[in-house]
């Protein structure tokens, strides 16, 4: 005996077939609408799916089509594209539109990369130029920050964040600096520009390696056999400990003073720096040596760019018997090796606290001190492990090219981002 089945039973099945299939498909947030793909170069695709799952990528007339494998992980590689868009990607069902093809650039580092539009248009700037007077902020990037720009489009750090049209509205809490780098250069070379941001304030390099791309580095490794036995561990740890009793008095000072400030309606007075933890030889100080990486950088892994723009080094590298020279080596090698792609890295020279400038009427320096002549030696030793000699060497790594920012304000956070 023959049961026949209702044609809309059999239409909803498949339709419910079809929506578990689409369900079971997982994507990194990197693929979103909005986003953009690097052209010029192979284009991985990737996610998650039912081990054994068939999975369809299409997009401007390419497909492919692979299998998810024991783990359910699962990866295919368009072709090259050229700039252009927008166009529809598919994956698995999933269908993510307004996607283009361009230029795509990831921002790394620490304040410098992480501090936002909208901290430098307004007079919040305050805080980080302490011994300025007059007209605070970057009057460039305010008028840049109120634009909006169909072909740049920005991805902020956030666990949640996915891709986003720059605008009025999204351009004030991304990345200033990575925003200015990314305006300028698509404004020059006229086709779109993604920008990834994973920088977090006053963070170490450290943390921006994991632990076997320093293990994998002979010039780190070598660094610490070699620093090692005049490492006195004991004798920092001790200090260290006699520091933080210290701190831990200051703390409660600082916060009864600032409960005072509070109520008398003025400006709470500056926290104070809690002192740098130690740790053994080759071993970080505090925190997890690759946590920033996993955090904020490994989402990205893979994904094809054009290149990385690092801006850190006041923080050091927390790492014993490693100074900031040789541990970018390992980083820029290992982040590298990560991704597949032997890419450019630029950096942020290290501002000096003073720099010159040489018209004080135009916007793009306006914020920069008066050139004076310095003095015959710095007014304290640079620390053996991190000095801007050292920063400047970073250049000697290979594709690695450091960006001048001496004229663009003074302080530890120069004002001029869009410069």
């Amino acid at each position: 005996m023959k049961i026949r089945i209702p044609r809309a039973t059999l239409i909803l099945a498949a339709s419910l077939f079809s929506l578990h299939a689409q369900a079971d498909v997982k994507l990194s947030r990197v693929f979103s609408p909005h986003m953009v793909l690097q052209r010029e170069m192979p284009v991985p695709i990737w996610g998650k799916a039912d081990p054994g799952e068939s999975v369809t990528v299409k997009f401007r007339g390419q497909s492919q089509t692979t299998k998810a494998d024991d783990q359910g992980q699962w990866r295919v590689t368009l072709a090259p594209l050229t700039a252009g868009g927008p166009d529809v990607l598919e994956i698995g069902g999933i269908t993510l539109a307004d996607v283009l093809v361009g230029e795509v650039w990831v921002g790394s580092g620490q304040s410098n990369m992480d501090m936002a539009v909208k901290l430098y248009t307004s007079t919040v700037t305050k805080a980080y130029t302490p011994n300025k007077s007059g007209p605070l902020g970057d009057a460039p990037l305010a008028k840049l920050a109120t634009g909006s720009y169909p072909k740049l489009r920005l991805l902020r750090k956030a666990q949640n964040a996915q891709w986003e049209e720059s605008n009025p509205n999204t351009n004030p809490e991304f990345s200033a600096q990575l925003f200015a780098f990314g305006q300028a250069l698509q404004a020059r070379l006229d086709v779109p520009v993604g920008l990834m941001v994973g920088a977090v304030g006053g963070t170490p390099s450290g943390q921006w390696l994991t632990e076997p791309m320093f293990q994998a580095d002979t010039a780190c490794q070598e660094m610490v056999k070699k620093m090692a036995p005049t490492y006195d561990y004991e004798g920092l740890k001790k200090a260290y400990e006699t520091e933080k009793t210290k701190w831990d008095q200051d703390m409660t000072e600082w916060k009864r003073l600032s409960e005072e400030a509070k109520k008398a309606g003025s400006e709470a007075p500056r926290a104070p720096r809690p002192p740098q933890a130690v740790g053994r030889p080759g071993q970080i100080h505090s925190g997890k040596m690759g946590g920033l990486f996993e955090s904020f950088i490994r989402p990205y892994v893979g994904y094809a760019i054009r290149g990385v723009l690092w801006d850190q080094g006041e923080s050091k590298t927390n790492v014993a018997c490693v100074d900031q020279y040789t541990l970018m080596g390992a980083l820029i090698n290992g982040w590298r090796k990560e991704w597949g792609q032997n890419f450019p890295f630029l950096y942020v020279q290290k501002p000096s606290g003073g720099g010159t400038a040489w018209d004080l009427n135009d916007p793009l320096t306006a914020e920069a001190r008066r050139f004076v002549p310095q003095p015959p030696t710095p007014p304290s030793p640079e620390p053996p492990d991190y000095s801007h000699e050292l920063h400047l060497r970073l250049m000697d790594y290979p594709g690695t090219h450091m960006v001048t920012s001496s004229d663009l304000g003074d302080g530890v956070h120069p004002v001029l981002k869009s410069s």
